[in-house]
């Protein structure tokens, strides 16, 4: 970067990338960032093996569900602000500035570039809540939306819009800030690719103190046990999918199996880089994603083409309604379903926002923001609106497991669906190929991204060190299901979902940050074209 450009940016600082980094055994970690997390993970898997699962579950459940009770209307404007952001950034002045610097160019192709998004930030719920979702909503299984009457055309039209609602660009523009202002700040700026540095306008060199190793350590440990939440959950999931299509019996051997063979995968593809492995197996989970929708579309076209423009319209309808958290009835599905999402949304977003942020140098703020808040958004209304659209017709007609007995198994509602339809064992197959991409996909983006944190911001990481926490997030994974199956891993999940309080305020800070950051290179802009 031009340096004379650097000086106008930003107020200059010392820190170099790396500086307080310890090289030892192979490895290049950040101190303390590392030897803390590592310590923390240790000591929480140690005491899960102390305390019964169940009394850890009950114990996180009470505190994460006292969060989402107590600011649920904090947790709800703030989606709705960050949302609201990132609209007037698109429009504004801020949307010519390009990452990485005026002369700076793309590293990915926008195809390479979407799939890895895409496989990163969506990963298995779309399969699994495409057609539970939208099922629970219609038939009152946890709540309805607005407390409709269920199994009625209202609840219908209300269960697709409010799915769509939960995946579209209210949580994706969650994603595309945290994305945003670490691309920003790391490729504008110079800064480390680390959370810490997107305060440094705000907090000068605190940042690189013990304010800054507290924030990058709540992200490393939010992401690795959201991933590791996510990798035993859907191993099971995987397993029940493989017993119910094949007809065999295993059990946690089985899922054990499972978590073994994604992390060795994806070692492998963290090795290799993100040209080499990652942005391949993103590319490969984008074909099979497209080939299972529009087989699946195929074989019930005539439901899809009413079930689509729908759902868009529900969506469209009830978006605002949705939005509003003040004077609802209907605060029991509020609380379960769409604050425990943007909670969710928000833990995450230290991990999916950085990843993004590494593979999205060279984009324009407004095309960054366009891509990662309407790309994936619109991809989620085509989707949901086929999957969810076909169980509920199930439910409505009567036809098969689902529309016997409704919701009964979650990981299994997919397979249940398929069972219905033409070629069912063939589309079943298939998607358990995707679920175990899918795993792979985030497996090893989300290593990548616990990687740059630990090594103090740094983009490559050495080998071993990529080795040691995709191991790490593998056997976290393992040690849940061993312990205490389902409940560890719930308990788990609650205690993830329980960051996201301390990270909105972490959010809403770098919002200020972002703008002093994006006001300091656009007068830099003027200044160049003035001289």
């Amino acid at each position: 970067m031009d340096t004379n450009f650097k000086k106008y940016s930003i107020e200059t600082t010392d820190y170099q990338v790396g500086q307080d980094n310890i090289q030892k055994w192979g490895f290049d970690i950040h101190n303390p960032v590392f030897g803390i997390s590592a310590g923390l993970i240790l000591f929480f898997l140690s005491t899960l093996f102390i305390i019964e699962p169940g009394t850890a579950k009950d114990a996180l459940n009470s505190v994460k569900n006292n969060i989402i009770e107590s600011f649920d209307v904090f947790f709800m404007w703030s989606t709705n602000f960050f949302l609201l952001f990132a609209l007037v950034l698109i429009v504004s002045p801020f949307g010519k500035i390009r990452i990485g610097g005026k002369d700076a160019e793309s590293e990915h192709s926008t195809a390479g570039w979407l799939s890895m998004l895409f496989a990163a930030g969506m990963g298995i719920g779309l399969l699994f809540w495409g057609v539970a979702e939208p099922t629970a909503y219609f038939t009152d299984w946890w709540g309805t939306p607005f407390n409709v009457e269920p199994h009625t055309e209202e609840a219908k039209a209300l269960a697709m819009g409010a799915t769509i609602f939960h995946w579209g660009i209210h949580g994706w523009s969650i994603y595309a800030i945290v994305a945003l202002s670490l691309a920003f700040f790391a490729f504008n700026k110079g800064l480390p690719l680390s959370i810490r540095s997107v305060f440094y306008p705000i907090f000068g060199d605190r940042a690189w103190g013990w304010l800054g190793h507290a924030i990058d350590i709540m992200a490393v440990l939010a992401t690795l046990f959201g991933l590791a939440t996510s990798l035993g959950l859907g191993a099971q999931q995987a397993t029940s999918g493989i017993n119910h299509v094949f007809g065999t019996e295993g059990g946690i051997g089985m899922q054990l199996a499972v978590i073994a063979f994604v992390t060795a995968i994806a070692i492998i593809s963290v090795v290799r880089g993100i040209d080499n492995g990652v942005k391949q197996l993103s590319k490969i989970n984008m074909l099979f994603a497209l080939a299972l929708l529009v087989f699946v579309a195929f074989v019930s076209f005539d439901l899809v083409i009413s079930s689509l423009p729908a759902t868009l319209l529900a969506y469209a309808d009830n978006i605002i309604a949705f939005s509003n958290p003040h004077g609802r009835e209907d605060t029991t599905w509020m609380h379960g379903w769409t604050v425990f999402y943007w909670a969710w949304w928000i833990s995450w977003s230290p991990f999916v926002g950085m990843f993004i942020a590494r593979i999205s140098k060279g984009r324009t703020v407004r095309e960054f923001l366009i891509a990662v808040i309407f790309i994936p958004s619109l991809m989620v209304i085509i989707w949901m609106s086929i999957f969810g659209g076909i169980a509920i017709d199930q439910v409505v007609n009567k036809v098969g497991e689902l529309g016997a007995n409704g919701l009964t198994d979650i990981s299994l509602t997919l397979f249940h669906v398929y069972d219905a339809l033409p070629f069912g064992s063939i589309i079943s197959v298939l998607s358990i190929i995707l679920v175990l991409i899918f795993f792979i996909t985030s497996s090893d983006s989300g290593s990548m991204v616990i990687d740059s944190i630990t090594a103090g911001g740094k983009i490559d990481a050495p080998v071993p060190q990529r080795i040691f926490w995709a191991s790490v997030e593998g056997a976290i994974a393992g040690a849940m299901l061993w312990i205490g199956g389902t409940e560890a891993l719930q308990a788990l999940q609650s205690g993830v979902v329980a960051t996201a309080l301390p990270f909105t305020f972490v959010l809403l800070l770098m919002c200020a940050s972002l703008i002093k950051g994006l006001s300091s290179e656009r007068s830099a802009y003027q200044l160049q074209t003035a001289v």
